[in-house]
């Protein structure tokens, strides 16, 4: 029927305005900034980088592969990867980003880039009061700026960091297995070849003349 939305939207103000007088939860409408909802869950605004530990710089899981900065649709993402390797949460030697900026003015806060990655480095914030009066400068943020402990990420998406924490409690479970296995194939190949420097070698009879 022509106009069916409109009637379902006005219903819906309406049944919102005459409960506001009976029930709290009507009450749709706060006195900002005074007054603020909590965010739930699922709200999104714009990327940030999750590091380990206690150092942001040191700690940051992210290894600059550039596969988020390649799927941004708004190409807001600009890395730069690191000419060294250091050790990542796994105990493996791993280039790190020596650059990571995100324009803010132009990110679409579209989640691609958190989706991508596959080192659970990059997730969404819900911090949505970063207006400035730098257009262009206060909105260009970097790697110190857009990193934030694990225990945040725990905070503002709880559901979705158990998920995060248990791939990364089992991809660190599977490197130290396959290092152990590397170790012990190791210490193996070394009794081997020890063993046969030490076996005595038979003489040989000699030829009849």
């Amino acid at each position: 029927m022509l106009g069916e939305g409109i009637i379902k939207g006005m219903a819906e103000t309406a049944r919102n305005f005459l409960g506001s007088y009976v029930n709290d939860d009507r009450l749709t409408t706060v006195q900002y900034p005074e007054e603020r909802l909590p965010q739930i869950e699922n709200a999104r605004q714009f990327p940030f980088l999750v590091f380990d530990g206690s150092d942001p710089m040191a700690g940051l899981r992210c290894v600059g592969c550039q596969i988020c900065e390649k799927e941004c649709p708004p190409k807001c993402i600009y890395i730069v990867k690191s000419k060294d390797k250091r050790l990542d949460y796994k105990g493996q030697l791993q280039l790190y980003p020596a650059t990571f900026d995100i324009d803010l003015s132009v990110c679409m806060s579209c989640q691609i880039c958190v989706e991508v990655c596959p080192f659970e480095a990059i997730k969404m914030d819900t911090e949505f009061e970063l207006s400035t009066t730098d257009r262009f400068g206060g909105l260009l943020v970097n790697k110190h700026q857009l990193a934030k402990p694990n225990d945040h990420y725990r905070k503002i998406h709880p559901t979705e960091a158990a998920v995060s924490d248990a791939a990364m409690v089992a991809e660190v479970a599977k490197a130290q297995a396959k290092a152990d296995a590397e170790a012990k194939a190791k210490a193996a190949a070394e009794v081997k070849a020890k063993a046969v420097a030490v076996t005595p070698v038979a003489p040989q009879p000699l030829a009849a003349t």
